[in-house]
């Protein structure tokens, strides 16, 4: 905590307090520059950045006096420091001294600083991603923190009405009435009308999570250039700090900012790769009804954003308010479900081919390993020898049960959805052949095949590398091909197969899932 004296800011504002420091820090040899942003000035001197607040009063903050500025700087660096906390140094005093503003000496505090260190070039998710060195592994690891991040945060308090169903509404309304003076009020107008709709229809769902925990502190501005891609890590920082409201929200609202972000962009596939990664550690399934709503609100966000900085002249990077405008539209339409099943002996290379199908269809996955682990409290990658056996029959049908309720919720939402199990029996295949009928939604099977020889060298080295979800050893490939219950002659007209050992032809499979028959329901 900064406990200097505090006397009255000076008449200069925080631009002349940020270029005073420049001077003083060129007078000493050290190169800099000086960057603003809408509330803020910063300075960038040698190995450190330095954040002057501006003495802003406006709707959505108040900078607008120096015990105000000192107390959110502190919190910057309190919130930050949750996911970046080596960036943050800490908070410092700019003083009155000879010469002009000082970061030294003893004399009366004039403003405030957050320090940090200096970002490496080119360093911004952002920046990487226009250069296409944004890698999909990375921004993997990043989504499964980012749920770890949201796990442990506080919860909202109860009687605080964050992430209640009006004020989800409330905040879409405010973005609306900002962008229609820059937009097509038309636009803006039926968008308005889709947000009263949806939130009206997702209401319950919205106040159920609220009630289960889903609403808590996250980050509130998760866009790709507030995301950091060092050598050794990937992280976010420059979260919200002057607005409690903007960053106590579901946590399916923090992650579709990213989502979004990555849609804008063009990279649906590293969207739902960061999608299904989120999933894997979160299960949080019942997120994605509401994710999006939440998605075409954060496209208004960064549209009303971009036509701010157009009316101010501000250069852009190469998006446009109508571009984001025209995301929230498309992401308003309804989506088109269907449903592929995975089918496959351990090795087969269900997951590897589930994972190109899923970024490129912009599809959900729901793997077997992982959810049969979630439902005995462990994560993906734990050893569940620790409880016991969780492969008997007993285990293996409540597994099957629960994926296809997890389907079904997903399709309810409107994803394609995939399932990667095994499928081995003929009786888990028609539970879903008959999902599929039930909801009217395109169904497909999706036969994975390769020599015994290969599965084996597979179950090998995944044993070996202890990087996925799956525990089948040789022993397992043994025992399951041999209770295999093969494909039926009448399940073939739904099933597509591949062999794995081969190049895969990922845009043709896709391109037969998505001519997929409804099949017929089953009296």
């Amino acid at each position: 905590m900064v406990s200097n004296p505090i006397v009255p800011q000076a008449a200069r504002g925080a631009k002349d307090v940020a270029a005073a420091l420049r001077a003083r820090f060129e007078s000493q040899g050290l190169p800099t520059s000086l960057i603003e942003t809408h509330i803020s000035w910063v300075l960038l001197a040698g190995a450190f950045a330095y954040k002057i607040k501006k003495p802003l009063q406006l709707g959505f903050l108040d900078f607008g006096t120096l015990d105000a500025r000192r107390r959110y700087c502190e919190e910057e660096v309190r919130l930050n420091r949750r996911l970046a906390p080596r960036l943050y140094i800490g908070v410092v005093p700019v003083r009155e001294a000879a010469g002009g503003p000082s970061l030294e000496g003893r004399g009366a505090v004039i403003e405030y600083a957050v320090k940090m260190h200096r970002l490496p070039p080119h360093a911004l998710a952002s920046e990487r991603l226009e250069r296409g060195r944004l890698d999909a592994e990375a921004l993997g690891h990043f989504a499964r923190r980012l749920a770890e991040f949201h796990r442990d945060a506080p919860q909202a308090p109860a009687d605080s009405g964050w992430g209640a169903p009006q004020a989800v509404l409330d905040d879409a309304q405010r973005a609306l009435v900002g962008l229609a003076a820059h937009a097509d009020p038309a636009v803006c107008a039926a968008l308005g009308r889709w947000f009263d709709d949806r939130v009206a229809a997702l209401a319950p769902r919205l106040a159920g999570r609220r009630a289960a925990g889903r609403v808590r502190e996250g980050h509130g501005d998760l866009h790709l250039a507030n995301i950091l891609v060092a050598e050794d890590e990937i992280t976010a920082f420059d979260c919200i700090e002057f607005d409690p409201a903007l960053r106590w929200i579901d946590v399916m609202n923090d992650l579709a900012f990213l989502l979004m972000d990555l849609l804008a962009h063009g990279r649906r596939d590293l969207a739902f790769g960061v999608l299904d990664a989120y999933l894997e550690v979160s299960g949080d399934h019942d997120g994605l009804a509401v994710l999006p709503l939440f998605m075409v609100y954060r496209a208004l966000v960064r549209a009303l954003v971009y036509a701010l900085r157009a009316a101010a002249h501000v250069p852009g990077n190469g998006h446009t308010a109508a571009d984001y405008l025209r995301l929230a539209e498309r992401l308003a339409e309804p989506g088109v479900p269907r449903l592929l099943v995975m089918h496959g002996l351990p090795g087969s290379g269900k997951t590897r081919v589930s994972q190109q199908l899923l970024e490129r269809a912009g599809a959900v996955r729901l793997r077997s390993d992982v959810e049969r682990k979630r439902a005995a409290g462990l994560a993906a990658l734990a050893d569940s020898k620790a409880v016991g056996d969780l492969y008997g029959a007993a285990d293996t049908e409540a597994t099957y049960a629960r994926l296809a309720a997890l389907a079904r919720g997903a399709l309810e939402a409107g994803y394609p959805t995939i399932v990667d199990a095994a499928f081995l029996r003929r009786e888990q295949r028609d539970r879903m052949r008959a999902l599929a009928a039930r909801m009217q939604v395109p169904f497909a099977i999706l036969d994975c095949q390769a020599p015994i020889a290969v599965l084996r060298e597979r179950v090998r080295e995944r044993r070996a590398a202890r990087a996925d979800a799956s525990e089948a050893d040789e022993a397992v490939l043994d025992t399951l091909a041999a209770v295999e219950e093969p494909l039926g002659d009448d399940e073939r007209a739904w099933t597509l197969e591949v062999r794995t050992d081969e190049p895969l032809a990922v845009a043709s499979l896709l391109g037969c899932w998505q001519v997929a028959a409804v099949p017929p329901r089953v009296s």
